[in-house]
């Protein structure tokens, strides 16, 4: 195993932060992952404390490190990849959060997104920023803490607060509060950010009572974020990539032809395909976003979100307590029938797209006295493909119609999982050796701008696939399982609006 030219790079997830060092083969040297606390301090609020997600970043930094270099590993560069949307507003001279992270799951700015709507501002915001009005984005969260937080408004006005999505934060904490800057991928989720003319957008922060003076410089996704402080890892590491955790996957799978897609399951699911130069517009609320700028060069994608994958997974264990560990979901599964009758809709923080519900809400369908746990497992297993299948077809209806489907995250290490995504889409899944394709793709950055690797034809070149899934399920129960999911959906929706 080569160990000349390692890259660190640093995965900072919803639930968890992880560190993996990878060679320059793309094999992983060396990995430590730490799980955080969520807090729900409201009814459809998710907050993290800051310090949280810093402490076990750099916690899981350096175990990784010196696992790498207890194996004679020699780092050249950072990587960060980061749960996306996710808002922080921090004190530029003290480096103190002036309030804790609120998480892009979270619902509170709902009424106010629902009143800009009413306005008649979504046309704007979607013509500029390719997003819709929704709590998901950043620019409602910094407008509610900016109000709610005592002082916080007047020390934004007068330069003194600095706002970023965590790969702002962790960037100003890597370098001990000497770089203040985002990449492009990232600030093209706040609803703020011009996508056409690359920059932040006077009118929005106007809208949003955003001062701008807040803003971090926007870069490139293979660029010079600083160096890390010497007290990170021992010694400073240039930080040369960044991007938003699903277009660091859609990076990771090789996603650099235009039509290449991927979709990556983690705590929710989000499906991006790759639209080339053009920022192709939706007509059934896709998200137009840039997939990543390289070289100068910017690549546009259409994506669809799900709020909700892993993260049902997670209720099972956690909230309701039906299951100890994740993969029993899989013998569960397999120990029913296709045809067993229980949908859940997950949408325990609204729904995402194509429906964009953010006061939906969780249900559960199909209950009997013979009901068992095996049945909720597979029901949040099943519901993470039909939800895929929404977003597929919402695609058809705009006319992109893929061949041919790349996963990742942790989810799709269930075989189970695989098989009933390939037969619900009706297409072929792509699963790849190196699962870690969010980490993989900040490390792919970085090691394009120090020179690492060559091109991103080169890494394409060298894209390891480990299966592919071919659908073997009769049309007949296809349609007849989809039927069911879309009787689920609307009920949900139903519900909702009561």
């Amino acid at each position: 195993m080569s160990l000349e030219n390692c890259i660190l790079s640093i995965d900072q997830g919803t639930t968890s932060s992880r560190a993996i060092v990878f060679n320059s083969e793309s094999d992983i040297v060396a990995v430590a992952q730490q799980e955080f606390e969520q807090h729900y301090p409201n009814d459809g609020w998710v907050e993290h404390n800051p310090e949280d997600i810093w402490q076990s970043t750099l916690s899981v930094c350096k175990k990784a490190v010196k696992k790498a270099l207890d194996k004679g590993a020699k780092i050249a560069a950072i990587g960060v990849t980061n749960q996306r949307e996710t808002t922080l507003v921090w004190n530029k001279e003290t480096g103190e959060p002036v309030y804790n992270a609120i998480v892009w799951q979270d619902r509170r700015t709902s009424e106010r997104c629902r009143t800009l709507q009413a306005q008649g501002h979504l046309e704007s915001i979607q013509s500029k920023t390719g997003l819709l009005l929704d709590p998901y984005f950043s620019a409602s969260k910094i407008e509610w803490i900016l109000d709610n937080v005592e002082g916080a408004r007047n020390d934004a006005e007068q330069g003194k607060l600095a706002f970023g999505t965590v790969d702002s934060y962790l960037i100003w904490k890597l370098t001990g509060g000497k770089v203040h800057a985002t990449d492009i991928t990232n600030a093209c989720r706040t609803n703020l950010f011009n996508i056409h003319q690359e920059q932040w957008d006077a009118d929005l922060c106007s809208l949003f009572n955003v001062p701008e003076a807040v803003l971090p410089e926007v870069k490139q996704c293979a660029d010079d974020y600083g160096h890390s402080d010497i007290n990170v890892c021992g010694f400073d590491i240039p930080i040369c990539g960044v991007a938003g955790d699903q277009q660091a996957a859609a990076i990771g799978q090789c996603c650099f032809d235009e039509g290449s897609i991927k979709s990556t399951y983690g705590t929710g699911c989000f499906v991006l395909l790759n639209t080339g130069k053009k920022a192709f517009a939706s007509k059934n609320k896709l998200l137009t976003t840039v997939a990543y700028k390289i070289n100068g060069e910017t690549c546009y994608a259409l994506e669809g979100s799900i709020f909700i994958a892993g993260a049902a997974v997670q209720w099972l264990r956690d909230g309701i307590e039906v299951i100890e560990n994740a993969l029993q979901t899989e013998p569960l599964a397999t120990s029913l029938d296709y045809d067993h009758g229980v949908y859940l809709v997950p949408a325990f923080a609204g729904m995402g797209a194509p429906y964009w519900q953010p006061e939906a809400r969780g249900a559960i369908f199909g209950l009997t006295r013979g009901t068992t746990n095996a049945h909720l497992a597979r029901a949040a297993l099943e519901s993470v493909s039909y939800q895929t299948s929404d977003l597929l077809k919402a695609m058809s209806e705009d006319g992109v119609n893929p061949r041919m489907l790349r996963v990742d995250g942790g989810m799709v290490g269930n075989n189970w999982v695989c098989q009933f995504l390939t037969n619900i889409l009706n297409m072929t899944v792509q699963r790849p050796k190196i699962m870690e394709t969010t980490a993989l793709g900040a490390a792919y950055l970085a090691g394009l701008y120090v020179g690492i690797y060559e091109s991103t034809q080169s890494l394409a070149d060298k894209n390891k696939i480990d299966v592919e899934f071919e659908p073997d399920m009769s049309e007949d129960l296809r349609a007849k399982l989809l039927a069911g999911w879309k009787n689920a959906v609307q009920s949900t929706l139903g519900f909702s609006r009561t």
